[in-house]
């Protein structure tokens, strides 16, 4: 026997081992000063109980809200039973063939007729076993794959529903192994729990009852026997080397995950040389891999050889206790074909289902990872009552926030300030002073620990994210695209935008010309993550795509520190026309994109330090005025 519990190919990952560290606690309410979400071992790689995600599995086969699935899957198993019964039957009919055949049984003196009758019943009787299999087939592939679509759909929704603080810790490989996994495990435990656990259930039973009548219940306490040895050894076994199977899951994710990690930062590899610290990285989570497979398939010979050790007793035991009897004539040679017979239809699948349990349960540990992550819960989510924002003019307010991510480090400090509608507010300071921080609040990525920001009076956590989140636009300081088109992804900020739209954002933003010398022009594909575009180009891209979400309020984080000077003035003037009339939010280092800034706060340990406009700043000869002078003297 064959086994099929590893993952296939050289390196398949499991659910993530340090994909994420946090499990995140939804309070209901704002996080309170110095709070942060418990830490335990990250919800989707904890062992869970396996009979839980069975019946979580359950439900998406039940849907409560689809009838027509629900009759499907009725109509399925009773297809199911009623392929055991004909094929229970064709031992019988073929005894009875040979019975008479032979001038035995029922019909000693039977007509070349009446045998090619039974042995046309025979034939029928196998056929419709087979028609009644691929009946129950045909019915449950539209249970099946809406199951899983259902649960895939919605594991991915659940994980964009998650706070920005699960993601930061996550890592991309093991993840998304853990879900593709899991959806390949559902789908066979699906198929060896409909065509393989529940058959061979029904064939146990109806077997064991045809012979308890036919042949006497010493036949059948030795069939139970044999029946019930084989599968509580096989559970033993089983339980025991299912710690193997965690072991592949654990290795082969944390493989992956380098493999992914080293892949996507091909580029410092290469500027490190680090090409064989990589390898040797790589090659310890295979060698971890490997030391587990084989200690598997070690222990799958085990379980085999104890397997056909009972089959055999079992067989040799019910054929030597009928011979004697067909010697003294108590049984017809059909009735001794008709036990081998029976003995060969319960034990071939028997055996089959010691192999579908171990998958079935192999199968429930990939499961587990992905049914964890829809337990793992949102750090920020919408109020009860939550209503859609209403934004009118867009006065955007700081009151007195507090926040830092850990307890142990607060990164804002009552921090107050306004930005009137229409109006333009850049915030500038040193690294770390806590300015990307005031976007990520703005976008209500985390919760503020005290204090409260408003649009127009609206504190963000009595709306919902979704409409704050559509009423906001970002060009962020470093733009990420997808591995599509260029037109795709200016159009991401407007999905059903129309191609002129798109080119018209595409002119404002400085990148029209641009586009149109590349051979494909709009329909160029962009490379993963964007990289067969400059840091500029995929930065007026952001923007094209910024301004065709055409947002109330703007957030301009660093939105010109990739582009070149010549690059940056023009972008500048196309920047100042789209904000125009719109509430605007700057994020810069460089004091130069900021001069025409209605007013500028200084943020320094995330306390304002200055505030006023660019020539008030100067003529105070404080911070700003040093940050300036020392940035003009570095461009000179």
């Amino acid at each position: 026997m064959t086994d099929n519990t590893a993952p296939t190919g050289q390196s398949k990952a499991a659910a993530a081992t340090a994909a994420s560290k946090n499990r995140e606690v939804d309070t209901g309410k704002p996080s309170p000063k110095g709070a942060t979400p418990e830490t335990p071992k990250a919800s989707y790689e904890r062992d869970g109980n396996q009979l839980v995600t069975a019946l979580n599995l359950l439900r998406y086969l039940w849907p409560s809200d689809k009838p027509r699935l629900r009759m499907l899957f009725v109509f399925t198993v009773l297809a199911i039973l009623l392929g055991q019964m004909f094929l229970a039957v064709t031992p019988l009919v073929f005894a009875t063939v040979v019975d008479a055949v032979g001038g035995e049984g029922v019909f000693p003196t039977a007509s070349i007729a009446l045998i090619i009758g039974l042995v046309t019943a025979f034939g029928l009787a196998r056929l419709l076993a087979q028609g009644s299999q691929e009946l129950s087939s045909a019915l449950f592939i539209f249970v099946g794959q809406n199951g899983i679509r259902t649960v895939a759909l919605d594991t991915f929704r659940h994980l964009h529903q998650l706070s920005l603080r699960f993601h930061l810790d996550r890592q991309t490989g093991g993840l998304s192994r853990a879900i593709e996994r899991g959806t390949k495990g559902i789908e066979f435990v699906l198929r060896m729990m409909t065509f393989n656990l529940v058959p061979t259930t029904f064939a146990i039973l109806i077997v064991s009852a045809i012979l308890l009548v036919n042949f006497g219940t010493l036949y059948a306490v030795i069939t139970f026997v044999t029946v019930v040895g084989y599968i509580a050894y096989t559970i033993a076994v089983t339980e025991w080397r299912i710690k193997y199977r965690r072991m592949m899951n654990e290795t082969d994710s944390e493989a992956t995950t380098k493999a992914v990690d080293s892949l996507l930062n091909y580029e410092t590899v290469k500027y490190f040389s680090n090409e064989q610290h990589e390898a040797v990285r790589y090659d310890s989570a295979l060698k971890g891999y490997e030391s587990a497979a084989v200690n598997s398939q070690l222990s799958l010979s085990l379980l085999n050889l104890g397997q056909g050790v009972i089959i055999a007793g079992g067989l040799i035991l019910l054929l030597s206790m009928a011979v004697p009897q067909v010697m003294n004539g108590e049984m017809t040679v059909g009735d001794f074909v008709a036990i081998q017979a029976y003995l060969i239809q319960l034990y071939l699948p028997l055996n089959f289902l010691g192999f579908a349990y171990r998958e079935i349960k192999q199968g429930l540990v990939d499961m587990e990872y992905m049914f964890n992550l829809l337990e793992v819960e949102r750090e920020v989510p919408d109020q009860p009552g939550a209503v859609p924002i209403a934004v009118q003019g867009g006065r955007l307010a700081f009151d007195a926030v507090d926040f830092g991510y850990n307890d142990d480090r607060q990164i804002l400090h009552k921090l107050d300030f306004t930005v009137e509608p229409g109006k333009t507010l850049a915030i500038v300071g040193p690294s770390g002073s806590g300015k990307s921080t005031i976007g990520r609040m703005l976008f209500r990525f985390y919760d503020v620990w005290d204090g409260g920001i408003l649009i127009d009076g609206q504190d963000l956590r009595s709306v919902t994210q979704s409409s704050l989140r559509e009423a906001i636009g970002i060009v962020p300081q470093d733009t990420v695209l997808f591995n599509d088109t260029i037109a795709y992804n200016i159009a991401y900020g407007r999905p059903d935008a129309s191609r002129e739209d798109v080119i018209r954002a595409a002119k404002l933003a400085q990148i029209h010309n641009f586009i149109l010398d590349l051979p494909e022009g709009y329909d160029t594909r962009v490379g993963e993550r964007g990289l067969k575009l400059s840091g500029g180009e995929r930065q007026r891209v952001s923007i094209a795509r910024t301004i065709l979400k055409d947002p109330a309020i703007l957030l301009f984080d660093e939105a010109t520190s990739a582009l070149d000077t010549d690059t940056e003035s023009a972008i500048q003037a196309s920047l100042a026309a789209v904000s125009k009339d719109r509430t605007t939010l700057i994020i810069a280092h460089r004091l130069s994109t900021v001069v025409d800034a209605d007013a500028i706060i200084v943020l320094d340990k995330g306390k304002i330090v200055e505030n006023g406009s660019h020539h008030a700043l100067l003529a105070r000869d404080g911070v700003y005025a040093h940050m300036w002078h020392s940035q003009q003297e570095a461009d000179e």
